[in-house]
């Protein structure tokens, strides 16, 4: 049996492109700042839970509380670069590295 070429499938970059413009424009890069805030949230909740930490507990190590985690973790609040090493620093006993693509 051969298989046929279904062109209805599109790369993942032609469907950003399409629903949010193209690379370097305002809304691409709106979607993109917000998807990194997104993934930082996920990094911090799968790290707390890898650790078998509560959000309260990691709040507790770090000083704030667990709602200020609950919303990072859930994408609804910036997190300042200092409590986001606090939080990986003292909380969770790592360390931050960032990059800059330029």
């Amino acid at each position: 049996m051969e298989k046929q070429n279904d062109n209805r499938l599109t790369s993942w970059d032609d469907h950003l492109d399409k629903k949010y413009g193209e690379t370097g424009t305002s809304t691409r890069d709106k979607y993109e700042e917000e998807f990194e805030s997104f993934k930082i949230g996920v990094l911090i909740q799968e790290a707390r839970k890898k650790q078998h930490l509560t959000q309260k507990q990691l709040a507790d190590k770090v000083g704030t509380t667990k709602n200020y985690i609950s919303r990072i973790e859930n994408n609804a609040s910036d997190i300042r670069l200092s409590t986001l090493m606090r939080i990986v620093r003292e909380g969770l006993g790592g360390h931050l590295k960032l990059s800059v693509d330029l």
